[in-house]
């Protein structure tokens, strides 16, 4: 059988489909996100966020880096924002505007808690 060439876009369509990496797209769209970053926001637990998370990474939606014990998530393809905000308008959902997350007080990861890569002992919280 041949491969039809609209193959790839019905693999992206399906690797955002699921709501949670919606949400975590949409996070993640404005700059960068750790997982505890995401935790907070969206209130699902961190194996399940994950588990968006290395979907996302593997259909090349997502880069990451790490700082120490933390990986810090970003969009590898910015492009696909307006994927969403298009599909939205199709759909008639009125998107929350994009913001870059900010540092959450209760967060003790680097980009929040500068202090803590002085002092990693000070460390109690392991995010994967």
């Amino acid at each position: 059988m041949k491969n039809n060439p609209l193959q790839p876009m019905v693999s992206l369509i399906e690797s955002i489909s699921p709501l949670a990496r919606l949400e975590l797209l949409l996070l993640i769209g404005a700059g960068e996100a750790c997982v505890c970053h995401l935790e907070t926001r969206l209130g699902y637990r961190q194996a399940y966020i994950s588990q968006h998370l290395m979907a996302l990474r593997q259909a090349g939606l997502l880069a990451s880096r790490r700082a120490g014990k933390y990986v810090f998530y970003r969009l590898a393809k910015p492009e696909i924002i307006s994927l969403i905000q298009q599909a939205a308008t199709i759909s008639g959902v009125i998107l929350p505007s994009i913001e870059t997350i900010s540092p959450e007080k209760q967060c003790v990861c680097p980009s929040c808690s500068p202090e803590i890569i002085e002092n990693p002992d000070a460390l109690s919280v392991v995010h994967a």
